[in-house]
């Protein structure tokens, strides 16, 4: 499958699969629809959202894509309509990488992402409040201070409430900007049963409180973001997006959504990608094509077709030894060849 290059058919797209920075200013957005509009105030300075670690998981700027026509129009239909987008597939074949090559084409700058695990909480994903700490600053200002008679003490204020208050990815992508963020939830389905309901009215709602600077009545509070090094001012405890992040959740099939998640959902199901495009991704991240590398993607995609679980960063990792000066050819690197290649599903 090929990406689309632009054309009159496909002008209400912003984004072509091409994997291609914007050369210029940005791709301007569409206003999203009424019924996804929200409230949030942008500040007057926002942060740099340059992502460096995107490079790692897009390689140099070749085309990556993977969808075909009716994919594209999917992923463009959810960054339109504000809605998320609900990509399904075997483990390893790219679906996290989609957040990656939409932040890449679209500009929205860095990728906020969690990771799900079965002990994953939706408030982990919006904000961490950090209680034993602030216990511990509170405790230090009521311990009696020693003073010489002849010297008062000085007061002392405690530390701001905002110092104990971390937001995380969710918590992050949902704060007001003038562009969305781009949100990747990694491997829905392997949270607990309730984390798709609650997340779900988060999604609906765009905003969520803190109720820790709500009850301490805080009206402005500084607090850490998922940012590296960012912060930002919480308003009377509350957040509320002025831009509907860019949302990719990502499920191995492992389990089925409620309706009512999967109605305000996009499906997209990824298929494993074909010889052309794991060439291409080899060119991407090593920046050259080695000699003998068309013959292991052969073998790889031969692999990927018979079933069983492969990921592309075993081809990558395999490409990479190749290329190693003195690397043996015979029955000792094919062992190791198989060894990187092997599948997954299998304890050995």
């Amino acid at each position: 499958m090929t990406a689309s290059s632009p054309g009159s058919a496909d002008r209400w797209r912003v984004f072509r699969a091409t994997g291609h920075a914007p050369a210029g200013p940005p791709v301007a957005l569409p206003k999203p629809p009424p019924w996804r509009q929200f409230q949030g105030v942008v500040p007057d300075s926002e942060p740099d959202t340059w992502d460096s670690g995107a490079a790692r998981r897009l390689g140099s700027n070749k085309s990556l894509a993977q969808l075909g026509e009716a994919e594209i129009d999917i992923v463009n239909a959810a960054i339109l309509l504000r809605r998320p987008l609900l990509v399904t597939g075997p483990p390893g074949i790219g679906k996290s990488t989609l957040a990656y090559l939409i932040a890449r084409e679209v500009g929205l700058g860095r990728v906020l992402q969690w990771n799900i695990v079965s002990r994953t909480t939706l408030r982990g994903g919006l904000y961490e409040y950090d209680a034993l700490g602030r216990a511990q600053s509170v405790a230090q200002l009521a311990a009696p201070r020693r003073e010489s008679a002849e010297k008062a003490p000085d007061p002392v204020e405690p530390a701001p409430l905002g110092d104990f208050v971390t937001l995380g990815p969710v918590g992050t992508a949902l704060l007001p900007t003038r562009r969305p963020r781009v949100l990747l939830v990694d491997e829905l389905d392997k949270s607990d049963i309730d984390l798709p309901n609650d997340l779900l009215h988060v999604m609906e709602n765009g905003s969520y409180d803190i109720p820790e600077l709500v009850r301490g009545n805080v009206a402005e509070a500084t607090v850490r973001t998922d940012d590296p090094g960012g912060t930002t001012t919480v308003h009377q405890g509350r957040v509320e997006c002025a831009e509907f992040p860019v949302v990719v959740i990502t499920s191995n099939g492992e389990r089925e959504f409620p309706a009512a998640f999967r109605r305000r959902c996009l499906p997209l199901e990824m298929q494993p990608p074909g010889p052309e495009l794991l060439l291409a991704i080899v060119e991407g991240h090593l920046r050259h094509r080695p000699d003998g590398v068309e013959e292991l993607v052969e073998e790889f995609a031969l692999r990927l077709g018979s079933g069983g679980t492969h990921s592309v960063d075993q081809l990558l990792n395999a490409a990479q030894l190749i290329t190693q000066q003195g690397f043996p050819k015979g029955r000792q690197g094919r062992a190791l060849i198989e060894t990187l290649l092997r599948d997954l599903s299998k304890a050995q």
